[in-house]
């Protein structure tokens, strides 16, 4: 692959909802493909902090549910959204498939524990890459919600969640134009 080929999948890379995806599977052969990727990504002591759970088929149906219903449990009847509560488990229908993004802390905290959700993220972008090289949507949601989601898998000692990457195949016309502030505005040279 050519330098002028990374710069553009970099540049390309946008967030695609579950909304805007059709219903044509994403091939379990692309999602291996998709997790190897993710593993490698830069860990400091070689730590590979990242854990993925891969939730398809009658589980999506099952996580929706947990997560409207924790949705429902912990949100006072003021704040209760009825739209946000249907869009939580739209999200789970629509997808494809839904990637769990876990961290599972070193058990000898030999480094910093943001070093391994820094290196949790670069795995997270190398699917995301990986995705959009292959016009795969995708997107990273990372609702509060999050932090119940040990009442719904059976975590290993030190390991949380950090959010839910989904999956879908989408209708390429899409218009997915974004735009950046200009990168001269956010460095300073020393020299």
């Amino acid at each position: 692959m050519g330098k002028d080929s990374i710069n553009e999948i970099i540049r390309n890379r946008r967030s695609i909802f579950p909304p805007q995806y059709n219903d044509k599977p994403v091939s379990k052969a692309f999602i291996k493909i998709l997790l190897e990727n993710a593993n490698w990504a830069p860990t400091h002591r070689l730590t590979q902090p990242w854990r993925f759970k891969v939730v398809q088929g009658s589980s999506k149906d099952r996580l929706g549910t947990f997560l409207s219903d924790t949705y429902t449990d912990i949100t006072s009847d003021q704040d209760f959204s009825p739209f946000k509560h249907k869009k939580i488990r739209n999200n789970c229908t629509m997808a494809s498939a839904i990637i769990v993004i876990c961290m599972k802390r070193d058990e000898k905290k030999r480094i910093p524990e943001w070093e391994e959700i820094a290196s949790t993220a670069m795995a997270v972008q190398n699917m995301w890459l990986t995705c959009s090289a292959n016009d795969i949507g995708c997107y990273w949601s990372s609702p509060k919600l999050i932090n119940y989601m040990g009442d719904f898998f059976d975590f290993e000692e030190g390991e949380r969640c950090l959010g839910f990457f989904y999956l879908g195949n989408y209708n390429q016309e899409e218009d997915l134009t974004s735009k950046r502030d200009l990168i001269e505005d956010k460095i300073k040279w020393l020299d």
